[in-house]
């Protein structure tokens, strides 16, 4: 997204403020987990900072710019979940939000779609 000479530009798409509002409104839970992410050919790692049922924070070292469309895994260690083995969760979504946060970026996804699987 291009900015206008002499303004700062925006992290955010350009939606409806009551439709982004309702995205955060639904509760967040802190979970620090691994994670892996999948833009545009390139691959990186990323740790989450929390999960709602809408989408997730992740913190990581690159920008992935908003408006794309990324591909994650996030794996919930067994004793977490109460399982046997480790739950890989696999995610289709698009990036709504960038901005560096303690010297790394923080990146908000809003998840389209997502599938578990038993790593």
């Amino acid at each position: 997204m291009a900015a206008d000479a002499g303004k700062t530009p925006m992290t955010q798409p350009q939606t409806n403020p009551r439709h982004f509002e309702e995205m955060q409104s639904a509760p967040r839970f802190p979970l620090h987990l691994s994670a892996s992410v999948k833009t545009q050919g390139s691959a990186y790692l990323a740790e989450t900072e929390n999960i709602s049922a809408n989408g997730v924070l992740l913190a990581m070292e690159n920008d992935v710019p908003v408006g794309s469309m990324v591909d994650f895994t996030i794996l919930l260690p067994a004793e977490v979940v109460g399982a046997r083995r480790d739950v890989q969760i696999d995610c289709r979504g698009r990036v709504v939000r960038s901005f560096e946060d303690r010297g790394r970026r923080a990146v908000g996804v809003v998840i389209d779609e997502y599938h578990f699987e038993r790593a």
